[in-house]
């Protein structure tokens, strides 16, 4: 059985089980375990059941199977999905299946939702876009929407200096513009990525991803000259050190055991970072690394390309999440959450950098002008509706109430996170630190049982990501499902 064969199997494994219990586990997801937590357990108990999440038959239900098993036999392999959660549409946080059940939705389409489904501007600004023309290639003609979006993206990436845009379809071409562009200015041909780091699947890009053997097996080779060094993950140095006393060695280790001893400097065209590690576990970085990390690159004269694809667009509860240490990279990548779903890139760099003659790098749906106008509402509704403060106060929130779970389930090693970019590391035991994969997956489905939308990252990370636009009793539904799935599953596994 292929990969996705098994996880089908498991999937069905699982509705089996929760058909039977099915009464049990739905008054148990409107439970909330805990003393601290007991008035509001009472509370719950005496009124109305939540509005969201609405679960009218077990997920997946039969309109679900259905499409599930013709997706099998039409849809290619390499498409690995987290649980059969089969989209009908959506509103706001929720998201609705075809058999009618709705979910709390902590995923953001894989965080590309920033400001909900279907928000009323952004959708009007589609339809209005859509209503006068689709597409009239900007590499090669001009159309208003394309300088709309990036006078805002200069307005918004860090740094006050002017800046240029190319836009592109996706995270991964943003990526490869911002290779070719260093690669053209600096005359230099190599790069600096980090191990655990994720910056799209296209073969340039690929080949400074190193988050998961499955994502470069068989691929290889791959554009020759980068060189992959551990990024600051301290919960599991990979030095065995600890933080402070550390003295920050993971920065030394690149000027002392990489550029002093075999790439050269001056060779090194610019070093790839996430300002916090998405698809490689949520891993947030002490609060002065990027300071030495830049202080490194400006001396070795290597550009700092900061790839904002998954904690851009105010996912932080900034703009961008290198803006919480203060960085102003040479060139910032986004794209997922800018235009609320549909298919955008965007490269900014510093004007001098983009010196590169015409013809050097080019695409024909970059900048289309339907993704342009949902970009440039997305941008607004994120300022107008002030949801950086959201994503702010309600990351806060939930960070605090996954600390308080920590203390009670020690299958929660770690919790860490900035705004609503937010990741619990599920282990099988706190002192080993033995990443807990199958608990986090348990986890997972038993949230999604319940009617939460919620994926892992990393080895046994629960990636929490909900829409900025959330709401604080959305989040404690949410919450009180994902406790209780975690509840359950430490039951179980002590």
């Amino acid at each position: 059985m292929n990969q996705q064969n098994i996880r089908l199997s498991r999937w069905f494994h699982v509705l089996i089980k929760s058909t039977r219990t099915r009464k049990l586990t739905i008054l148990r997801s409107n439970l909330i375990s805990g003393a601290a937590q007991g008035a509001r357990a009472a509370t719950l108990q005496t009124s109305q059941s939540p509005k969201y999440p609405k679960i009218v038959v077990t997920p997946p239900g039969p309109k679900a199977r259905e499409i599930v098993k013709e997706d099998q036999s039409l849809i290619s392999h390499s498409l690995v999905r987290f649980y059969p959660l089969v989209a009908e549409s959506g509103k706001g946080s929720i998201i609705k299946d075809v058999d009618g059940n709705e979910f709390i939705d902590f995923n953001s389409g894989l965080v590309c939702l920033a400001v909900g489904h279907a928000h009323p501007k952004v959708v009007a600004a589609i339809k209005t876009q859509a209503d006068k023309f689709t597409h009239y290639s900007y590499t090669d003609f001009y159309y208003e929407k394309i300088v709309q979006i990036s006078k805002e993206l200069t307005k918004i990436t860090p740094g006050s200096f002017p800046k240029k845009v190319f836009l592109s379809n996706s995270g991964t071409e943003a990526i490869e513009a911002a290779m070719k562009l260093a690669k053209w200015h600096t005359r230099k041909h190599s790069f600096i990525s980090f191990i655990g780091a994720f910056h799209g699947r296209t073969l340039g890009s690929l080949s400074l991803t190193a988050s998961k053997p499955r994502q470069r097996k068989h691929f290889f080779p791959m554009v020759p000259g980068d060189v992959h060094v551990p990024f600051a993950y301290c919960y599991r140095c990979p030095f065995k050190l600890e933080y402070p006393e550390c003295g920050m060695y993971c920065v030394d280790f690149i000027q002392e055991q990489v550029l002093d001893t075999y790439l050269p400097a001056e060779d090194t065209a610019a070093l790839f970072a996430e300002p916090i590690q998405g698809e490689g576990g949520y891993v947030v970085p002490p609060d002065d690394y990027f300071k030495r990390l830049k202080k490194l690159t400006d001396k070795n004269d290597i550009l700092f390309v900061d790839d904002e694809v998954q904690a851009g667009m105010g996912r932080t509860g900034r703009w961008f999440g290198i803006e919480h240490w203060g960085i102003e990279p040479d060139i910032v990548t986004t794209s997922k959450a800018l235009a609320s779903g549909l298919p955008i890139g965007a490269t900014i760099a510093r004007e001098e950098l983009m010196d590169w003659e015409g013809g050097a790098h080019a695409n024909t749906f970059g900048g289309n002008p339907i993704s342009c106008a949902a970009a440039i509402e997305t941008i607004h509704a994120i300022r107008d509706e002030h949801l950086l403060e959201n994503a702010t106060r309600e990351g806060n929130h939930i960070m605090k109430r996954l600390k308080e779970m920590q203390e009670k389930y020690p299958i929660i090693g770690d919790v860490r996170g900035k705004g609503l970019m937010i990741g619990a590391e599920i282990v099988k035991d706190p002192k080993t630190k033995e990443f807990g994969e199958t608990e986090a997956h348990d986890i997972m489905m038993k949230s999604f049982h319940q009617g939460l939308a919620v994926i892992t990252c990393g080895h046994s990370t629960l990636r929490i990501a909900p829409p900025l636009i959330i709401t604080r009793d959305l989040v404690d539904s949410g919450l009180d499902i994902l406790e209780g799935a975690v509840k359950e599953v430490s039951k179980s596994t002590h």
